[in-house]
């Protein structure tokens, strides 16, 4: 039990450095300009184009890092940080989410199946705190309310490792696309796959974290009897 704790601290400590090593790199690249004064919104639309998809629009979003792409209605969500903004950390952000555009135009299978588990983990997460916390209280003599738990949370964590493939192939494309379109030089593509790189390893963390939270979840369960 000890050694499950060890593991989800040390998770979350790494968690916490990812997240603030991502945030330092988006703010470092956001002030590096492009040369050729595209905005987020210009590559976005740019890239879309140019894989030959028109029934997807990109619109600018709320918040700071919230782009995202909707495969239901086929939007380009992009933060007003980049959706406005010319710069090698706004293009690279664009670039990745019409990345996923172009798995959904080309029915990149990993995509597929995380779009199919959508409304599974959207149910799951919304109980599966209450079932664990009630699956914990009842151990001794309803064991079986955390088992249930527990498959529910493996489902969060089945989703977050197939999201894994789902974020690299798109910033991969992201990276081709910049790099042949001439969106980005000889100068500042190295800044974009370093920004993208950093996002990728979110997505990782996240996994590990997940998995190392139902680790322990099935330790408390196994260990019921000692």
């Amino acid at each position: 039990m000890m050694l499950s704790w060890v593991i989800f601290i040390g998770v979350a400590i790494l968690s916490y450095l990812v997240q603030a090593n991502l945030k330092n790199k988006f703010e470092r690249y956001s002030q590096i300009p492009l040369s050729n004064g595209m905005t987020g919104r210009d590559v976005a639309e740019k890239m879309l184009r140019d894989n030959g998809i028109y029934d997807v629009r990109v619109i600018s979003t709320p918040g700071m890092l919230t782009d995202h792409y909707n495969p239901a209605n086929k939007t380009v969500n992009l933060s007003e940080d980049v959706y406005g903004t010319c710069s090698v950390a706004a293009a690279a952000v664009a670039a990745h989410e019409c990345g996923h555009a172009v798995q959904h135009a080309r029915a990149y299978a990993p995509l597929q199946m995380r779009s199919a588990l959508v409304p599974v983990v959207q149910f799951s997460s919304s109980i599966v705190q209450w079932v664990l916390l009630g699956g914990i209280l009842l151990l001794n003599t309803f064991p079986q309310l955390l088992l249930i738990g527990i498959c529910l949370f493996a489902m969060t964590t089945l989703f977050s490792f197939i999201t894994l493939p789902v974020e690299i192939d798109a910033s991969r494309r992201a990276l081709v696309w910049l790099n042949s379109a001439g969106v980005t030089n000889a100068f500042n593509h190295n800044q974009a796959k370093d920004a993208l790189k950093s996002a990728a390893y979110t997505y990782v963390v996240a996994a590990l974290g997940s998995l190392a939270t139902l680790v322990y979840y099935i330790m408390i369960f196994t260990n019921r009897r000692e």
